[in-house]
């Protein structure tokens, strides 16, 4: 695997690229009172231009109580199937800001909200990323397994894809 480190607008553009293809990631915040991560699934509302990831969630939640205590984040994607995976650490920042949720309001989101976008709980979370890493395969899941196995017999290495840091 080959180290590509991503900087700058190339970096938030694979970021971009990738939570736009994963859409669904674990969203890891640190409770006070445990020593293990909280983890819950978030579908993402948006990644930016700056690079900052958009949630919406609600107030009432485990993961608003946490953030009340330690604004730091973890948040894992996995396309399992591609064999992409995105780790990032971020800093994350809880607003009600009306125009987003406007903004972000669709029929997915309707359904966690059963009061609508009035609902006094919806919040709006941004993630500020601090630092990504990335595993990106070029091809699919099938030909990277041959690749690697290929690799393995013949004491070649073949390009099975590429990580590397994104500084955002």
């Amino acid at each position: 695997m080959a180290t590509e480190n991503l900087n700058n607008k190339e970096a938030i553009t694979k970021l971009q690229e990738m939570v736009n293809k994963i859409d669904v990631g674990m969203l890891c915040t640190y409770p006070g009172n445990n020593e293990y991560l909280h983890a819950v699934p978030m579908s993402r509302q948006e990644v930016d231009d700056d690079g900052n990831i958009w949630y919406l969630f609600s107030a009432e939640s485990d993961t608003f109580k946490n953030l009340q205590g330690n604004s730091k984040v973890s948040v894992l994607f996995s396309h399992v199937g591609d064999y992409n995976f995105l780790s990032i650490n971020g800093i994350a920042e809880i607003s009600n800001d009306k125009g987003r949720i406007e903004k972000y309001w669709n029929k997915f989101v309707e359904a966690w909200f059963e009061k609508g976008k009035e609902d006094p709980n919806i919040r709006i979370l941004k993630v500020k990323v601090e630092d990504a890493h990335y595993w990106d395969n070029k091809t699919s899941k099938l030909v990277t397994i041959f690749k690697v196995a290929a690799s393995a017999i013949s004491g070649q290495k073949m390009d099975i894809g590429r990580d590397g840091e994104l500084n955002i």
